[in-house]
């Protein structure tokens, strides 16, 4: 998400309905800029949709029988040619369709039926506004706890999920596509829900694809305790890394829904195939590889690289926190002790209504428009680093993030521009870098 704040609103003559029905004729709207050509857009779609599923198998097959060796499964497919490849692509099985949906429908009934508060997200370009209900962290809770307690209990055995984790990807693949061609049959929505109170987005990116990151490093935690008798240190510092992070954006899921994400890009292929099959299965490989390396890396490595990632994930944290108290305060508030500068910038919706949003240039975001990225890049890398150097294939969610983090600011600064338009320049005069203060 982008340093553009959702503050006042000067014209209160909203449609308050959280109604998903803003189909994708509102994308050639001022408030939605693209930085890519039709051309490079279609072009990006067909790429994805044929190299992400071969690539979720490839990095499955490498980590769990390959040693996590891209080489190995080079000289694997120069012996064997595409057939090869063909053969290793696990069939989804009965068992792998029964945990996902067991697990689906678990998070589907956390979301529905427990409490929370009711939030507002973001205007929309038609002038909605979608109302959530907040209770991610209760779902996040009750999720690692019943699942760690069936473990303990001997109901279930989570190793079972990394025994079957190829025919649960094949699912997951399949059963994605299915899903977002019922999504692209709907009208690639903004807000899109199933009856008046189950949103899909919500579903699809927070309570399946970030609960599923969190679940599965639990996993690969307890296969390798069962493989080995112990659970490395290297395995240790990774897993709480990440739960930790994971933790993180669920006590800010609220502010998640502000982001890009899910104010600006509408459901399909990119956002909830993506969060469907490429968060559990990319996002967690450092750990899916560690499972069969247990590195011990000592006690004070240990510590160093988990202090790093921890006060990475905090600053991270830190700058949300800001952006969040700037919109509730709607600038009001303290940042670093002071009372916050920013731009009031105005902007026209599809409707032709003027309105009006706060611009924070205080705190982090002053550093950079996306400083928080930074951070979120570093912290990635540090929970990564217990793998070592062995191979480069447990580096590849550190350069994905870094490159798919990279064009989320360059999409979401023209975005901007093509809202506010000369408030946006000035805003740009103020905080100069994008990303990397000094050089980007």
């Amino acid at each position: 998400m982008a340093k553009k704040q959702v503050g006042k609103s000067k014209d209160s003559t909203l449609n308050g309905s959280g109604s998903g029905n803003e189909t994708k004729k509102h994308a050639g709207s001022k408030e939605d800029g693209s930085i890519h050509s039709p051309l490079v857009a279609y072009a990006s779609m067909v790429s994805l949709l044929s190299c992400c599923p071969p690539f979720v198998i490839f990095l499955w097959y490498t980590m769990v029988h390959l040693d996590g060796s891209a080489s190995q499964f080079w000289d694997f497919c120069k012996q064997q040619g595409l057939q090869g490849f063909l053969r290793i692509f696990p069939k989804p099985t009965l068992i792998a369709w029964k945990l996902i949906a067991s697990y689906a429908a678990f998070e589907a009934a956390l979301q529905l039926l427990l409490p929370g508060g009711r939030v507002t997200g973001p205007v929309s370009p038609a002038g909605n506004i979608p109302v959530y209900k907040a209770n991610g962290v209760l779902a996040y809770f009750i999720t690692l706890t019943t699942y760690i307690a069936i473990w303990w209990f001997g109901l279930f055995n989570p190793a079972i999920v990394y025994d079957h984790l190829g025919e649960i990807f094949s699912a997951l693949i399949i059963g994605s596509f299915i899903f977002c061609i019922f999504l692209y049959i709907k009208g690639m929505e903004l807000y899109p829900r199933i009856g008046k109170n189950f949103d899909i987005k919500v579903f699809t990116n927070c309570r399946f694809g970030m609960m599923s990151w969190a679940v599965l490093a639990v996993t690969y935690c307890i296969k390798q305790y069962e493989e080995y008798g112990r659970v490395a240190d290297s395995m240790l510092v990774s897993s709480i890394l990440m739960l930790v992070y994971v933790t993180k954006f669920f006590l800010w899921e609220s502010g998640y829904w502000n982001t890009m994400d899910i104010a600006h890009d509408r459901a399909g292929f990119y956002i909830c195939w993506g969060c469907l099959v490429w968060v559990p299965s990319v996002y967690t490989s450092p750990a899916m590889y560690l499972v069969r390396h247990p590195i011990s890396l000592g006690l004070e490595l240990s510590l160093g690289i988990l202090i790093a990632g921890i006060v990475c994930i905090f600053i991270n944290y830190d700058c949300d926190r800001q952006r969040q108290l700037f919109r509730k305060t709607n600038g009001n508030c303290l940042i670093w002790g002071r009372p916050p500068s920013k731009i009031e910038a105005w902007y026209e919706t599809t409707s032709g209504e003027k309105k009006s949003n706060l611009l924070l240039t205080s705190g982090w975001w002053s550093v950079s428009r996306h400083f928080h990225y930074v951070p979120e890049i570093l912290a990635a890398f540090f929970w990564t680093l217990p793998g070592l150097f062995n191979h480069f294939l447990p580096y590849f969610y550190v350069i994905f993030l870094t490159i798919l983090l990279f064009d989320r600011a360059q999409r979401d600064d023209q975005r901007c521009r093509a809202k506010y338009g000369k408030y946006w320049d000035m805003y740009c005069k103020q905080v100069k870098y994008n990303i990397i203060p000094g050089i980007y």
